[in-house]
């Protein structure tokens, strides 16, 4: 099966066709396994080797992350990180002392205001331009960003955050609006990009069990945001996807109504995605499901079987592309998440006949 990139072949999921084969795709994997699958140490800087990975792969993208935030836990590396600890050094603090899980670095009003928003709202996006040289004829980026609900909390801290909701919410109004403008600015500036396929919002709203808050709040302060980014997507003739783990069957309608071309990963500890098949029918395409804990437990023969079988059952039809059920990452073992690639390439060739 070739693995020249063609992005028309994803776009032509989405609408629930069926074209050659059934896409790849992926919002992260890790440098340690495109190092692996490559031969030669692949860096975070090193685009022309990650485009030569995505490429050979099968992929028919690349995904680029821009935001106020990266996806994934705060660290040293991230944007924000960095600016609260230039407020902070500015302050006469030696360290950050930033705690997610309980009280951030908003708690009060006064935090709000000299928290250095300008500072914040300064999106790199070198790497998008850095790429085209690269990019070889039909492959598009994928632009994850749009980040809001995890910003928000992650900068109040996810304890203060709910307790704000309900104690002083005009404070978490603030903070949302905030968050939300940057974001919505940095993907109309993206849209100006040249070879974009896809504005890919990373936003985990849920926990296995279900929604993170009250879905209400969602609807009051996240989802007229995603609605801001799908207009600027389609403005664009942008694909518009949504990530998120965890279950969100509570909240599901509202990701249709807001005009989310696909949803992703369809967490396989939360969500039956036969079932999720069934509920969308054509209103959605899906992707990703393959767990990522077989990935790294399991056994390439494992993969081989859970990959086949999802093929077979929720491939025919279109709507469907496959990757694993969150990301790549680098605990992840090489041969099962060649299992998982290899098998979808030679299985996956429309009409299935699995």
């Amino acid at each position: 099966m070739s693995t020249q990139p063609n992005f028309d072949r994803l776009k032509k999921t989405i609408r629930h066709e069926e074209p050659d084969r059934v896409p790849l795709i992926e919002a992260l994997v890790s440098y340690e396994i495109q190092s692996a699958f490559l031969g030669r140490k692949v860096e975070s800087g090193d685009l022309k080797s990650q485009v030569e990975f995505w490429s050979r792969a099968g992929y028919d993208s690349i995904p680029l992350t821009v935001g106020m935030m990266n996806p994934g836990e705060v660290t040293q590396e991230s944007s924000i990180y960095r600016v609260v600890q230039k407020t902070l050094r500015q302050e006469g603090e030696e360290t950050v002392p930033w705690n997610i899980e309980e009280n951030g670095v908003i708690t009060y009003p006064e935090d709000f205001d000299r928290f250095p928003w300008e500072d914040a709202a300064r999106l790199d996006f070198g790497r998008f331009h850095e790429v085209q040289p690269f990019l070889p004829p039909g492959m598009k980026i994928l632009a994850c960003s749009g980040k809001v609900f995890t910003v928000t909390w992650m900068l109040m801290g996810f304890q203060n955050f709910c307790i704000s909701l309900h104690m002083q919410e005009n404070l978490v109004s603030r903070v949302f609006q905030r968050v939300g403008e940057i974001q919505l600015a940095g993907a109309k500036e993206l849209s100006k990009i040249p070879n974009l396929g896809a504005l890919w919002v990373v936003d985990d709203l849920s926990y296995g069990s279900g929604p993170m808050i009250d879905p209400r709040f969602f609807r009051k302060y996240v989802f007229p945001w995603y609605e801001e980014l799908a207009a600027v997507a389609k403005k664009q003739g942008m694909l518009f996807f949504f990530h998120s783990d965890g279950n969100i069957w509570p909240i599901l309608n509202d990701l249709i109504a807001i005009g989310f071309d696909a949803i992703h990963p369809i967490d396989p500890t939360a969500m039956n995605i036969r079932e999720v098949k069934e509920k969308v029918g054509r209103k959605l395409a899906i992707m990703g499901n393959i767990h990522t804990d077989l990935l790294a437990r399991g056994t390439p023969e494992e993969v081989r079987d859970l990959t086949k079988k999802t093929i077979r059952e929720v491939a025919p039809g279109g709507g469907f592309a496959l990757g694993s059920g969150n990301s790549v990452p680098e605990w992840a073992r090489f041969e099962n998440y060649q299992a998982m690639r290899e098998t979808a390439l030679k299985f996956g060739k429309y009409p299935i006949k699995l």
